[in-house]
Parts: structure tokens; sequence; C-alpha cells
């Protein structure tokens, strides 16, 4: 009789649990956000995302709440002997957090773990045509995200980017783009988006954009977006959102139905950032 007592509140449990799972984790973010901002980070988030200061108020104490449910709830792991400190997970926090000032409410859905490496790492990549390995070979990474729930950075490099935040470069930015646009699975270029009305437009607008980036590469013009855009459409649009965020005003006065695109997606103007 106890036996039976105890399964049947354990299956009563794991019901509530299931149903109630939505709402327990928004109180806990809820309860998260609330906290007071630790001083020792506020000073290492301005040190690392230079238009911090230029924040509305409310943008800076979103961009908090949400850096500190994203440490709660990822992991960090350091490789290649690199002992990962709090300050280089707020960094990393900060500016991957700023993808979701529009209050998406899903902190990179399918995103576990945050490995870091010192600088530069290497992989092991294999080259196919047809049903033959073409080529084997070792190849340098600064950064990469994958679709089953890691994203991967060489912390040399997020210095780098943080020092140099308007030349259009930024990997952190760029593989958080990345987790957003693989979060239904496909690295495509089309992330989830808030109607479907929106993804006719979306498709029209970033193929116009992407055509005119690689016609204006192979004529060898000068580009407000790096090259590495035109490699494909999942590509294209980590890069339009390092653009978006690091070189607004550029964007908007060479490309203003991209920015308006891209605008519309993350709710935010960062031209009223410069």
């Amino acid at each position: 009789m106890v036996a039976a007592v105890i399964l049947l509140l354990a299956i009563g449990l794991v019901v509530v649990g299931i149903f109630a799972s939505p709402l327990l984790v928004k109180q806990r973010r809820d309860r998260l956000k609330q906290r007071p901002f630790p001083p020792l980070w506020d000073a290492v988030v301005e040190n690392y995302l230079p238009i911090y200061p230029r924040l509305f108020a409310s943008e800076r104490r979103r961009l908090q709440g949400h850096i500190q449910v994203f440490l709660k709830e990822k992991q960090f792991i350091g490789c290649g002997g690199l002992q990962v400190t709090e300050e280089m997970k707020v960094a990393i926090a900060a500016m991957a957090c700023l993808l979701l000032l529009n209050e998406r409410g899903t902190y990179f859905l399918k995103l576990r773990s945050i490995l870091v490496y010192p600088g530069t790492y290497f992989v092991n990549e294999t080259a196919i045509e047809g049903n033959y390995v073409v080529e084997e070979r070792r190849a340098a990474r600064l950064g990469e995200s994958w679709s089953r729930d890691q994203v991967v950075l060489s912390w040399e490099q997020v210095q780098r980017d943080a020092s140099n935040w308007r030349d259009g470069h930024n990997v952190v930015l760029h593989e958080f783009a990345h987790q957003l646009d693989q979060e239904d699975g496909n690295a495509e270029g089309v992330p989830f988006l808030p109607k479907n009305l929106d993804y006719a437009v979306w498709a029209k607008v970033m193929t116009q954009e992407y055509q005119q980036l690689c016609q204006n590469v192979q004529r060898g013009a000068k580009t407000v977006m790096d090259s590495y855009g035109t490699l494909n459409a999942a590509e294209f649009f980590a890069v339009a959102t390092e653009t978006f965020f690091e070189k607004p005003q550029q964007l908007l006065k060479k490309h203003p139905t991209l920015y308006e695109q891209l605008q519309h997606y993350y709710q935010l103007d960062p031209v009223k950032w410069v």
C-alpha cells in the first residue's frame, strides 16, 4: 500500500513537473533578473562591451538580467589548458545576450556549453566529394557553433573583438547568431521569426542582399560586410548580425532594407547607440 502511494505521488510529481515546467522556468528566470547586478560584473561588461554605457537605462537593466540567467543556465568549459574565469564568463555572456534584448526568452534554446580555448585552436576537417574522401587536413579556428549544444570560442579573439568594436568582426556575435539560426535544427540563415508572414519578406530581402554582396565581392568593390558572408546563407546572416551591431550607421546608409529587416528581427536600433 505504501509503495503504491509513493509510486502515485512520484507519477503525480512528474506530471505536474511536465505541465508546470515552462511556468517554473519563467518564475526562476524572473527571480534571477531581479537580483542586484554585481558592481564587478558591471565593470567587466563596460570594459568588454563598448556600447554598454550608450544603451538606454531600460536596455542596460534587461541586459543585466539576461546575463544573470545566461550564467546560471550555461556551462563554461576551459580547453587547451585555459582556466575560465568569472571575467571571461561575464564578458562572453554580455556580448551573447546583446542578441536577446528583444525579449525572445529562449536563451539560445539548444545551447548547453561554451568551450573556450586560449587562442586559435585546430580541428580535423574531411573534404568529401561524392562517395570519396578527397582530403583530410588540420584547420585553424577562432570559433564555431554546433547545432547540437555547444559554442566554441577563442578567448584571444574575444578580447581582440572587444578592443576593435567598430570593425564589424565579433566572434561572439557571429557564433551566437548561428545559435539563433540553428534553433530549428538547420543552419540556413533563417531564424525563428515572430510571425509566419515575416518569412516571405525575410527570404526576399536576405536573398537580394546576399546576391548583392556576392556580386560586389566578385567585382572587387568595397563592402560594408565582410566577404565571409558570401560563403552561404547561414554565414551571411551571422556576418550581417555582426555588422548590424558594430557598424550600424554604415549598414543603414548602404543597405537600408537589410538594416530594417534586422531591426525588425532584433527589435533594436543600434544607430541610436552610436
